[in-house]
């Protein structure tokens, strides 16, 4: 006598097998590791600023990094920095990078 019940059940856990395996793969090289940009602010700042288009987004990320490295190194007086957050501001809490990079490095700016 046999059970009806078993063939059904062994049918169904090898595709599970094969799915768990994939997805701890998938895992290991990277594919799921990027965080979510919800939980990185910088990224969802450029992205909605961006409207998640790739070619911006980089050009964004690139700003911002070139930007960071000038301020870090030369260390422009606190003025200048209040004043090209503020030319540089979309919104209340966004800010394009281009903008704030080119106005940083703008030797012309009077800062009061």
């Amino acid at each position: 006598m046999t059970d009806c019940r078993a063939d059904p059940l062994m049918s169904f856990l090898v595709p599970v097998r094969w799915v768990i395996a994939a997805l701890l793969l998938a895992g290991e090289t990277g594919a799921f590791a990027a965080a979510a940009p919800l939980y990185d602010s910088t990224r969802l700042n450029i992205g909605l600023n961006c409207r998640w288009e790739q070619k911006c987004i980089s050009a964004q990320t690139r700003a911002m990094e070139r930007a960071l490295v000038y301020v870090k190194s030369h260390r422009p007086p606190q003025s200048s920095i209040h004043l090209c957050n503020r030319n540089a501001r979309r919104a209340r809490y966004r800010v394009d990078w281009i903008g704030f990079y080119n106005c940083i490095r703008n030797p012309y700016l009077h800062y009061r």
